[in-house]
């Protein structure tokens, strides 16, 4: 008996043991990346520490911050989506804390990439080496640290996929999820709203059933339809933006030939003037550009902006391609290039102090939202590090190239997992050149679904779940 009982004993202490074991065994297998991520947290405290409060720009901040306010369907390039989180936020009125949930925003993707990828058998380091660009490039740095939509955007994007990715067989409500996801992002950024016809016609390649599809199409155009009817309350119009054929015209303003176009009168008003500029999206702005030239504001002519803009494209398609391939390329030089010349496309971190833009809702804003909004100050010896950081800390062009080529290569491998990261990348790349321009910011939201891609390249990767 004392022997059976010892026995029973020991049995028991080490069935009590092993899932302590377990759990032990998973902690060190995720060590590095946990260790990349707290010190992507301590970057993200020495960036708030070393610009404060944070970076606000000309336009869009500002009408952020009032919409947030007084909630409302923007009239031009702004849908409600961050302002909504904005307004979340309003209560503590104060900008330094959205900074603080964006940071936080940034690492919760990079760890949404490193558990997709280790779902699907990915080894540790090339899990952690997909999300390091996100949690250490110093362009993201930047762009959390400043009150802009681009952060909540690709985390909205990056927890779409990963939805759609964390199981093998998909579910109708992991679909339905997903198709929520989109349809916010695409109300953070309508750059999205094509996003959604590209997961769809990715998952039909992977038949993965009429159900499904339906769930998440469903859940994706219900929240895009309540919104374009509340748009059209304050509007008169159906739309989610009264601003898209502002944009698609300002792209055909580098390449249009109305000889060839031969628009009608009530269009011809939209030709090229002769006005010049160093990109397309300045055209948008540029005072002497015919669009602007129209009596009234610039986006009540939108309809007419969007008919011209398809008629020079289907007059002139190989010019409309031409120019898109062109800037496009832009994203993998070496040295980045300014386009438009006004911006820092990267290495933006400076010593000094910056006074508020000349803005009319300035005041507004610092009344309603947050008193303390003032202009930025670098602050020592925290901007001084990240002066010198961000020169080793940016990705240059051609290995975005490289992340892009694997990405290919992921989808010819197995195509029913790759096949959808790799599609939404290109959407995200080619998507805002062609129907406005090129611009680095709009480059970053590519770049973890790029290495999401990517990642799927290592031949452990495949259908089967071993996390």
């Amino acid at each position: 008996m004392p022997s059976r009982s010892i026995g029973f004993r020991v049995l028991t202490d080490t069935r009590v043991a092993l899932p302590a074991q377990r759990r032990l065994a998973v902690l060190a297998d995720h060590r590095v990346f946990a260790a990349l991520l707290a010190l992507a947290a301590v970057l993200r405290v020495v960036t708030m520490l070393g610009y404060r409060p944070v970076t606000l720009y000309w336009y869009d901040s500002f009408t952020y911050l009032d919409t947030a306010v007084h909630p409302a369907p923007s009239a031009t390039f702004h849908p409600i989506g961050y302002p909504l989180l904005l307004r979340a936020l309003l209560p503590f009125h104060s900008v330094e804390l959205v900074a603080a949930v964006q940071h936080a925003l940034g690492l919760g993707t990079g760890l949404l990439l490193y558990a997709v990828l280790r779902r699907r058998s990915a080894p540790g380091w090339v899990a952690a080496s997909a999300a390091a660009p996100l949690l250490f490039d110093a362009s993201f740095l930047r762009l959390e640290h400043g009150v802009l939509s681009d952060t909540q955007f690709i985390f909205l994007v990056v927890a779409g996929l990963a939805v759609l990715m964390w199981s093998p067989a998909l579910s109708v409500r992991a679909a339905a999820g997903a198709g929520l996801l989109f349809a916010a992002a695409a109300l953070t950024r309508t750059i999205a709203l094509p996003l959604l016809l590209l997961v769809v016609l990715a998952l039909a390649v992977r038949r993965v059933g009429w159900r499904r599809l339906a769930a998440l199409v469903l859940a994706g155009t219900l929240p895009l339809a309540g919104y374009a009817a509340w748009y059209a309350q304050h509007h008169g119009r159906f739309a989610i933006s009264g601003a898209d054929g502002v944009a698609l015209w300002a792209r055909t303003m580098t390449f249009a030939d109305c000889a060839r176009i031969q628009p009608p009168p009530d269009l011809a008003r939209l030709c090229p003037n002769g006005t010049k500029v160093d990109a397309a999206s300045e055209y948008v702005w540029a005072p002497g550009a015919s669009l602007n030239l129209l009596p009234g504001d610039r986006f009540t002519h939108n309809d007419l902006a969007r008919s011209f803009a398809i008629d020079a494209i289907l007059a002139q398609p190989l010019d409309y391609l031409g120019h898109v391939v062109r800037d496009t390329a832009i994203a993998f030089s070496w040295t980045p290039i300014p386009h438009p010349d006004r911006t820092t496309p990267a290495f933006g971190f400076r010593s000094g102090h910056w006074e508020l833009p000349d803005q009319p809702l300035i005041d507004k804003v610092k009344r309603e939202y947050d008193p303390d909004i003032r202009g930025l100050s670098s602050v020592s010896p925290y901007a001084d590090f990240l002066i010198a950081y961000q020169y080793a800390a940016y990705l240059r062009g051609p290995f975005l190239g490289v992340i892009l080529l694997l990405g290919a290569v992921a989808t010819v491998r197995r195509p029913r997992v790759a096949l959808l990261p790799w599609a939404v990348a290109m959407g995200l790349l080619i998507g805002p050149v062609a129907v406005l321009d090129f611009d680095h910011r709009y480059v970053l939201p590519v770049i973890p679904v790029a290495c999401l891609a990517a990642g799927l390249a290592h031949p452990r990767c495949g259908i089967r779940s071993q996390m």
